[in-house]
């Protein structure tokens, strides 16, 4: 199999991507946010809700929306644990992964929805 030049620069590009995120590891493991009651209500119920079916093959689209979904539920869990009523709002310290994740679904969502 031929591998062209970019994605040969593309892998060394994702291994300086790892290292960088081995490096703020340290640095940086949970950010304070605020939700609105609602979100963090929504959030809780996504934690608290058994998925029991099996899932099978999925298209792409249905892959990234259960993946979405599931951090979702990882953000009720953190709202569960550690969230704080403040002024109708709920503050948290959520893990930069699900901070990451949910700034991700902004551009995902819309995608999927065109």
């Amino acid at each position: 199999m031929h591998v062209s030049e970019e994605y040969v620069r593309y892998r060394q590009d994702a291994q300086v991507l790892a290292e960088v995120g081995r490096q703020l590891a340290g640095q940086v493991s949970r950010v304070r946010v605020t939700l609105s009651r609602e979100v963090a209500e929504a959030a809780v119920a996504a934690w608290e809700r058994d998925e029991l079916g099996v899932v099978g093959e999925e298209t792409v689209e249905e892959f990234a929306l259960r993946d979405m979904a599931a951090e979702l539920a990882l953000i009720g869990s953190a709202v569960t644990e550690r969230g704080v009523p403040k002024d109708g709002q709920v503050v948290v310290d959520l893990g930069v992964v699900q901070v990451g994740a949910a700034l991700q679904a902004v551009g995902q969502v819309r995608q999927l929805e065109r």
